[in-house]
């Protein structure tokens, strides 16, 4: 049995499996949808509102407790309720009729905008409804990232990755199109676990982060896109070794995951300008993940992700993680190098 006591996982990880289902079922549609809608961005967004939707319901049926009802959401309905929207509503909303065949415009529309939390207080989730955007466009790899954020740490993490194969052997940047993706959810010094096809009632297994040693080659993961991280710090960084390297480049949290269940050694997200900070939805799920699977998760500095800034990490510089023993590493070499500086 996964040791998850705290009492909104079981319906965390529902809300996510749910959101899963209805993004891929989406993303096979593409074309359709964008023919449909004379816009060639316009599926990410049908399956960015319907998963936020779908989230903000099942968490909001299911838990009784105020403070589990906040959400943090990256998406705002309100360009979705303008009248030259309607065409797009009407998407989002027969996407999220996948799941629920009687719902109405105006329920979708008050589900999206119940996630406009404001990030304060002592308890509330951010929420990443497609997190990856261009890897759900080219058919790659995205994920669906839901974290519980308590006394500014996060409690609890829900990464559901919807084209990640359940075969570790396989290259983690190319879609699985047959599967049906991989959930993942960890607590607090719980541990982190894997649900296989994307299914919570599945039998799940405990994921671990090897240690790193200077034998091994170094398999690190980064964003494919060039304004995600900067490109020429993260192979200057990894020149400081001698081991061989193999770099992995896919979109979202799924790199989080892929890190978590082995199949990588680090995810490097360095700064691209001084003046970004790092969206908070953008990691906390999948770094409870990543860290409660064993690999250690800092900023460029080495400084553990606050939480407690509002929308963005105002405190923190970019993003190292990686197996323990690689990481502290890095974080050496980073520092020398005067990564994240102003």
């Amino acid at each position: 049995m996964v040791p998850m006591q705290h009492p909104a996982m079981p319906i965390a990880l529902e809300a996510v499996a749910t959101a899963m289902s209805i993004t891929r079922a989406v993303q096979h549609r593409l074309q359709e949808v964008s023919g449909h809608l004379k816009d060639d961005r316009s599926p990410v967004t049908v399956a960015d509102y319907a998963a936020q939707a779908v989230v903000s319901m099942l968490l909001r049926e299911g838990l009784s407790d105020q403070g589990l009802r906040r959400i943090v959401g990256e998406e705002d309905g309100g360009e979705l309720s303008r009248p030259n929207n309607a065409a797009l509503l009407d998407a989002v909303t027969a996407a999220v009729r996948l799941w629920r065949g009687d719902v109405s415009q105006a329920q979708v529309l008050e589900a999206i905008d119940a996630c406009n939390h404001d990030a304060s207080g002592d308890c509330w989730w951010t929420l990443d409804p497609v997190d990856g955007t261009k890897g759900f466009l080219r058919g790659g790899q995205y994920a669906i990232a839901l974290g519980l954020i308590v006394d500014g740490q996060v409690h609890a993490g829900v990464l559901g990755c919807p084209n990640l194969s359940v075969d570790p052997g396989k290259d983690p940047a190319a879609a699985d199109s047959e599967g049906s993706g991989m959930l993942y959810g960890a607590q607090q010094g719980l541990g982190a676990w894997e649900f296989r096809d994307g299914d919570p009632a599945a039998t799940p297994m405990r994921i671990t982060c090897p240690a790193w040693t200077d034998d091994k080659s170094i398999r690190c993961c980064a964003s494919v896109e060039s304004h995600h991280t900067n490109k020429g710090q993260t192979s200057e960084l990894l020149d400081a070794f001698e081991n061989d390297r193999i770099m992995v480049r896919l979109d979202s949290q799924a790199k989080y995951a892929v890190l978590a269940r082995g199949q990588a050694d680090a995810y490097l997200r360095l700064p691209t300008r001084d003046d970004y900070r790092e969206c908070i939805w953008d990691h906390a799920a999948g770094a409870l993940v990543a860290t409660e699977a064993g690999a250690v998760v800092t900023d460029v500095r080495g400084k553990e992700l606050d939480f407690t800034t509002g929308q963005r990490l105002q405190n923190n510089r970019g993003v190292i993680a990686a197996a323990d023993g690689l990481q502290q590493r890095l974080i050496e070499r980073a520092v020398a190098m005067g990564v994240g500086s102003p």
